[in-house]
């Protein structure tokens, strides 16, 4: 994982772009560096030390600054040392080993502040996008689904594809949550459902009824579909935040991302006793030492999760690109499809053999909306750096094959 501070990169960030001749703005660097709509806030926090950009982000900065990805992680890695050794270096007074105390409480209350609040706006972006593709695509899907009678059973992941796949690869895990999603329609199809989707398009619940079928069906072998998941990143349980799982009528990652702010909660009890020595406004050195101490815990609680406070924002930034494009060209294409269809009642053979394919891409779009808003985000804030390398890797993997695969059908 990476050897540098977020604070380091920023400055280095910061300084190679004003250097420029003439110098670069925020948002010209954003533009650049393809950051998109509202980039240049995303330049602000980099260069102020409040996220660090992930790898593909880093190497288009560095392309911008004209510098490659090497040796701006270098300079990064230089200026960590620095900024370690002034930070090691204390006054000789009590009063300016006070005040230098103080001024570092005051940074970590902000940083903390900062991290709930970028946490909040991505988690609100992505909720409200989540919502609206499993409102208006997902479930809207289903009730068409449905209505069709005699759909065959799909395919299941091959036995010996699952027996000799040791981490189970993105593509078999979607197939199998398609699969489960499938059956799940047509057991209500065929009146076996304890309820349908239809009955309550728009809620939770019943965006559980289905997927949870994915996420707890069985594959071919008789193995929970739930434990082909492969490595931590997206676990047997599939652990989800936020009014409890998608099995029992959750919302996964939408529902309860906001809970992340949680993550300040180690830093924020370290600094509890902090704050009573901070207004005082005499302290003796023992006093100066205790309050340095519990600040030094609190810095490095911080800085212990930044790499994972890193990749959660990254995660779901692009987790909120993938749910942007079904809501926009996912629900549009099931639209046509809609009217397309013949009038009710359906049968599988009454689609045609265009209208068949179409219904089996549309479910392949649904295993991959289930696949991104169940990443389990929580467990990249406390994995080990080991951990946190191969979590970040499976996320990325999935995420990459759910954007190219339903761009590829709608």
């Amino acid at each position: 994982m990476n050897d540098f501070s977020a604070e380091a990169m920023g400055l280095v960030i910061r300084e190679h772009r004003q250097a420029l001749s003439p110098s670069m703005t925020q948002e010209e660097l954003a533009k650049q560096a393809d950051y998109g709509k509202g980039g240049a806030v995303s330049i602000s926090r980099i260069e102020s030390g409040l996220i660090s950009p992930g790898e593909h982000r880093l190497a288009a900065i560095a392309l911008a600054l004209r510098l490659t990805p090497g040796q701006l992680t270098q300079e990064a890695e230089d200026r960590t040392r620095s900024l370690a050794r002034q930070h090691g270096q204390r006054p000789v007074k009590l009063r300016d080993q006070v005040a230098e105390t103080k001024r570092r409480h005051a940074g970590i209350n902000e940083k903390v502040a900062q991290r709930s609040k970028i946490t909040q706006e991505f988690g609100e972006a992505f909720n409200h996008v989540h919502d609206v593709a499993r409102d208006e695509f997902f479930l809207k899907f289903v009730e068409l689904a449905e209505s069709v009678s005699g759909a065959p059973e799909p395919e299941r992941p091959r036995e010996e594809e699952i027996e000799s796949a040791g981490e189970i690869p993105t593509a078999i895990r979607i197939e199998a949550m398609s699969v489960g999603i499938a059956n799940a329609i047509r057991s209500a199809a065929a009146g076996a459902a304890a309820g349908t989707a239809a009955a309550a398009v728009g809620g939770a619940a019943a965006y559980g009824t289905f997927t949870a079928a994915a996420l707890f069906g069985t594959a071919s072998t008789g193995t929970a579909i739930s434990t082909l998941s492969g490595v931590a990143a997206t676990n047997a349980t599939l652990a989800l935040l936020g009014g409890g799982t998608l099995a029992t009528g959750g919302a996964g990652m939408a529902g309860g991302v906001l809970l992340l702010t949680g993550m300040v909660i180690a830093p924020a009890a370290a600094l509890m006793a902090a704050g009573f020595y901070v207004v005082r406004k005499r302290l003796n050195k023992a006093e100066e030492e205790r309050l340095r101490s519990e600040v030094e815990a609190a810095e490095a609680a911080l800085d212990q999760s930044q790499q994972g406070f890193d990749a959660l924002i990254d995660v779901l930034h692009r987790a909120t690109g993938t749910m942007e494009y079904v809501e926009v060209h996912g629900t549009h294409a099931l639209e046509k499809w809609r009217a397309s269809l013949r009038p009710e009642p359906r049968d599988w053979e009454s689609l045609g053999r265009e209208g068949q394919e179409r219904y089996k891409e549309f479910l392949t779009v649904a295993g991959c909306l289930l696949a991104v808003s169940s990443i389990n985000v929580s467990a990249l804030l406390t994995a080990e750096p080991d951990a946190l390398r191969e979590m970040d890797k499976a996320i990325d993997e999935t995420l990459r094959y759910a954007d190219k695969t339903i761009k590829s059908i709608v």
